[in-house]
């Protein structure tokens, strides 16, 4: 039987990284020893003090429909949280709990976009960003960046795009960045929102990696500027990363509450509600941190010096030091225009590198950006040298 598949459905291409994730955890189970720089997630178990209270909420019974927008005490320890570490004041009405930051995002999209919008997106992009502004009938429009800008946009940039669109509706920035590992300066954050203020467009600010920045550094929202930018944003965050909760699936919106409202509805003829559970638990993990997130924080950080320091070491590769998240992306152009193996573009070097040499990492054409590869390295020292030697491996032999 042909059935008739909407124009939506078949625009949307499968997600990259989870495509690349789902090919090595099936060679897994063949038993190949892959390791898997593709993963998106703390490679960390959820601390117990989070466990603990997700199993008390089962003891206790908690097990039901919860309001969609997210319980009482949820939104007031989300409203505690962007007071505590963001200096940003919001009211639990303010708020949306949804089943995970990508949750969070489409249900603001929905709310804001009508068919024909054009939303501004930085490239190299996470990969769910344009697939989810093209499922609200809206243009992303991507503003890409290179090595010599740090991965970031500039406000001149930002400026020259918006003037050169018909229905520029909003901007979603994300810092700190996934695919790249960028982290944007207050003071670039805060040219970047002046040009949204001259233009009125809204911004959608995805912090979902706010606790993992290194060198000393902190992270700044943009919605921290001015209170008339905090009136133009939507800050997205969650607890996936910082907490190691991935699989709980808890994200969050924060932001006009005219905007929540309609996003919370939006929701309650989706998903309905977050898991109550998860709830639970997210409300201690908000205000009973135990200090698991810093000790995450700096395993991270050696990692990504030890990775992006041998990366660096390899002869024609190019690495930027990320300053945030857990993620790197190399530049292999030289590979991919001189290697005699046939190899022409980025997803056919990380098939080749799979295939031959049994490391997943992500093609950077999956973020918009072709002669990049990303890699995680929320992975242990022993699988980051030792896929070290086997991506050098690789590359040796696309050469011979």
């Amino acid at each position: 039987m042909s059935y008739r598949i909407s124009h939506r459905a078949k625009a949307i291409n499968p997600s990259p990284t989870l495509a690349m994730n789902a090919l090595a955890c099936a060679m897994k189970a063949k038993g190949i020893n892959v390791i898997n720089f593709g993963v998106g997630e703390p490679d960390f178990n959820t601390p117990e003090y989070i466990k603990n209270a997700a199993i008390q909420a089962i003891n206790d019974n908690f097990t039901r429909y919860t309001a969609a927008a997210g319980i009482p005490e949820l939104r007031s320890a989300i409203a505690a949280k962007l007071k505590r570490d963001n200096n940003l004041s919001y009211n639990p009405d303010d708020i949306l709990a949804s089943p995970g930051a990508k949750a969070s995002i489409i249900n603001i999209l929905m709310t804001i976009c009508d068919p024909r919008d054009e939303v501004l997106i930085p490239s190299p992009y996470w990969v769910s960003y344009t697939s989810q502004v093209e499922m609200v009938d809206a243009f992303p429009i991507l503003l890409p960046t290179d090595e010599s800008t740090g991965f970031k946009i500039t406000a001149d940039q930002l400026d020259e795009a918006i003037d050169s669109l018909t229905s520029p509706k909003a901007l979603i920035i994300n810092s700190p960045n996934n695919p790249t590992g960028a982290v944007y300066t207050k003071e670039e954050l805060e040219d970047i929102a002046g040009v949204c203020l001259k233009h009125n467009i809204l911004i959608i600010s995805d912090e979902i990696y706010e606790k993992l920045i290194y060198d000393g550094e902190s992270h700044y929202s943009i919605a921290q500027v001015s209170d008339d930018v905090r009136e133009h944003t939507i800050v997205i965050n969650g607890v996936s990363k910082a907490y190691a909760m991935t699989g709980w699936r808890l994200g969050y919106a924060a932001g006009p509450s005219e905007i929540i409202k309609c996003a919370a509805r939006i929701q309650g003829h989706t998903t309905s509600c977050v898991t109550s559970i998860t709830q639970k638990a997210a409300v201690v993990a908000l205000n009973e941190e135990d200090g698991s997130i810093e000790q995450m924080r700096k395993e991270f950080e050696k990692r990504r010096n030890f990775l992006v320091g041998e990366l660096n070491r390899i002869k024609n590769i190019k690495c930027l030091m990320p300053k945030g998240a857990f993620y790197t992306m190399p530049n292999v152009s030289y590979y991919i225009q001189n290697n005699k193996k046939g190899v022409i573009n980025t997803v056919e070097l990380c098939h080749y590198f799979l295939k031959n040499f049994h490391i997943a990492i992500v093609p950077g054409s999956a973020f918009g950006m072709e002669n990049y590869v990303r890699f995680s390295y929320a992975n242990s020292m022993d699988n980051l040298s030792e896929g070290l030697d086997r991506f050098r491996n690789g590359l040796e032999n696309l050469l011979s």
